[in-house]
């Protein structure tokens, strides 16, 4: 234990103070003896008292006794408590106290000092600091390193509370000049530690504590040390009442932490979803964004997302997607709109009723859209009637979409047009939007997931006549639904090509470019894999290719 301020390291070596901890003990088992008033608590001290000889055996054997400054200071405070039982002892037998009040108070702390000293004993030998100063003499700064972070590591667990905020404070400072040598050595039993410290009475420590945890959850290596030993609910109580950086910090870990879906559900268990949808509304730009993304991470969770919804988590969201200070907040928004609508109706209702799909149409008009916005509004366009869609501006966000966004927007675009294609009159103000060529564009896609739904758009579009002449006159029509015909498990847009040729057949043009690239050879082995329409197109072609042969005769 580092000693307390009233003592002093006189140049004596540890053997020496060992040698007066060995004699401390017997004068204060006697004068223990002795005491005749306060019997229930001097018995239970006596015994702690006699535990000792055994702890500093333990300590004094270890090949590295004398040679580590932990021991030395252990010992120095050890000595100190043996003084100070012998002391009170004398005052009780003299019965030369201030008060019965005071003096039992006394004896309850020396009792708490003596439980402080044997636990500190026997996790000196456990932590296994001890064992470094067995590296040899010719030691590498790299290991000089590694003593010193364990050394440091160590009295984050021994000793009184003042000790341990010097030793945060101190790690605090390692951990911004070097991580990876303090995460090198870490151990489990550190984390349970730091997480105690979490509930230091000292803001500052808190800071200091919760920064050193953020660090460790950010390096992606102590995750599940730091749930096991119960980071979760000191956590909450930062982001509920703690500083600025606390709050900060806390949620950031909470960023990391939550992508664990277990943890997710600990996270909501341990009432962590009220704080967080608290500070969304009133944090700084960081802890906002920080909130957002942990309330997304959850919202993946199916079984939670009612209680989420509960605590008003879709109001929030929407205004974050409104007002977000940062663009990540925004992402994160949708993202947790897109998540909490993608399997509950009521939900969805939800989000409607608190015009969601005006504020998440508004977010794709940025020149890069991309997928959660987007998703969001593929899971709600099928609780909203066509009209309601076209009034708010849907159709032209699709074409922006299709355009503009990434691969994941233009494919959940696409797939929105699936959804809400059921009438004429809607097929025909989505290629009057400009769709039609973009979904053809699409066809060329590196991901089969958004060949397949442009496909599957196309053929569902093509039933009106109109747009059925827009795919024609694309050159590339033809030749990228040929090669989606390629029969190969992989290939999901095989049946939606079919059809779409098929509407095209009827066009003389457009056989012969089929022919031309190769879809009589494909379309032969659909037919063998019974492929719905495959057998018909592939009669068409044949017929259109004997008859261009008699022709030429």
């Amino acid at each position: 234990m580092v000693v307390e301020d009233n003592n002093h390291d006189d140049g004596r070596s540890t053997e020496e103070w060992l040698f007066q901890a060995q004699e401390l003990v017997p004068l204060a088992l006697e004068k223990a003896g002795e005491v005749k008033n306060f019997p229930g608590r001097w018995k239970m001290i006596i015994s702690k008292l006699e535990q000792i000889p055994c702890r500093l055996s333990d300590l004094s054997s270890h090949p590295c006794f004398s040679k580590n400054a932990l021991c030395k200071e252990q010992l120095q405070a050890v000595s100190s408590i043996l003084r100070e039982a012998i002391h009170l002892a004398e005052l009780c037998v003299k019965e030369k106290y201030e008060g019965k009040l005071k003096m039992q108070s006394d004896l309850d702390a020396l009792s708490g000092k003596l439980d402080l000293h044997l636990k500190d004993c026997g996790l000196l030998i456990k932590t296994g600091v001890l064992g470094e100063a067995t590296l040899p003499l010719a030691i590498s700064s790299e290991a000089d390193v590694s003593s010193n972070i364990r050394e440091l590591l160590a009295r984050l667990q021994i000793g009184h509370l003042e000790a341990k905020h010097r030793a945060i404070e101190k790690l605090h400072d390692v951990m911004k000049e070097d991580e990876k040598s303090v995460l090198a050595v870490l151990t489990r039993s550190n984390i349970s530690a730091l997480v105690q410290l979490l509930t230091a009475t000292s803001p500052r420590i808190r800071e200091k504590t919760v920064t050193i945890i953020c660090s460790l959850a950010e390096s992606g290596s102590c995750e599940n040390w730091l749930i096991s030993e119960g980071v979760i609910p000191p956590l909450i109580r930062l982001v509920e009442s703690g500083s600025a950086i606390g709050k900060e910090k806390a949620t950031i870990t909470f960023q990391r932490l939550s992508m664990s879906s277990e943890t997710a559900r600990a996270i909501v268990g341990h009432g962590g979803v009220r704080p967080l949808i608290d500070l969304c509304q009133t944090g700084d730009s960081v802890s906002q964004a920080a909130c957002a993304c942990t309330l997304k991470n959850i919202s993946a969770v199916p079984e939670v997302r009612q209680v989420l919804a509960e605590e008003g988590i879709v109001k929030v969201m929407i205004s974050l997607l409104n007002c977000g200070m940062l663009l990540n907040s925004k992402e994160y928004a949708a993202e947790c709109l897109q998540n909490l609508t993608s399997s509950n109706e009521n939900l969805r209702r939800l989000v409607i009723s608190e015009n969601g799909i005006r504020s998440l149409l508004a977010y794709l008009d940025v020149p890069l859209p991309q997928e959660s916005s987007m998703g969001a509004l593929r899971n709600l366009v099928g609780s909203v009637s066509e009209q309601s869609l076209v009034s708010t501006g849907l159709l032209p966000r699709l074409a922006h979409v299709l355009k503009s966004g990434s691969t994941g927007a233009q494919q959940a675009a696409a797939s929105t047009i699936c959804k809400i294609c059921s009438s004429g009159e809607m097929k025909k103000m989505i290629g009057e939007a400009g769709c039609v060529p973009l979904l053809v564009k699409m066809l060329e896609a590196k991901s089969n997931g958004a060949r397949e739904v442009a496909a599957q758009a196309i053929s569902s579009l093509m039933m009106l006549s109109q747009n059925q002449r827009e795919v024609k006159k694309n050159d590339k029509s033809v030749p990228s639904l040929v090669q989606l015909l390629d029969p190969s498990a992989q290939n999901t847009a095989k049946k939606y090509a079919v059809a779409c040729l098929g509407s095209l057949s009827s066009s003389q043009k457009c056989r012969k470019l089929m022919i031309s690239y190769g879809a009589i050879g494909y379309l032969k082995k659909l037919t063998e894999m019974e492929i719905p329409g495959a057998k018909k197109l592939l009669e068409r072609l044949e017929r259109g290719k004997l008859r261009s042969l008699f022709s030429r005769k």
